[in-house]
């Protein structure tokens, strides 16, 4: 299980523009290393990054394998309404991992 980590205010003033910073554990190995037998490490990459706030898309990226191990995205939001951030991380075998934040909006 990936490890993830992501930092967002629990609530922001309407209009406020908060910073969204998110995280996760993995190896980003770009199958051109090899092992201390001399075999090619397997490629196991990170290859897509969405969030999502209240289903509208605000954050994408894609990621090749010169992308570091722990790959970590920071963007700007604008607090429009109390709801949920989703963050959605897809491997290149389509595996995925997803955490969701609540943001209040005063």
């Amino acid at each position: 299980m990936a490890v993830i980590r992501i930092s967002i205010p629990e609530t922001a003033r309407r209009g406020e523009i908060i910073e969204v910073k998110a995280m996760i554990q993995h190896p980003m190995e770009t199958g051109y290393r090899r092992n201390e037998q001399g075999k090619i490490i397997p490629r196991d990459i990170i290859t897509r990054f969405r969030c999502t706030y209240n289903t509208a898309l605000v954050c994408e990226a894609e990621f090749s394998p010169g992308t570091a191990a722990n790959p970590f995205v920071s963007f700007h939001a604008r607090a429009a309404e109390t709801g949920t951030l989703e963050f959605t991380w897809t491997d290149q075998d389509g595996k995925t991992w997803s955490e969701r934040r609540t943001l209040t909006v005063t």
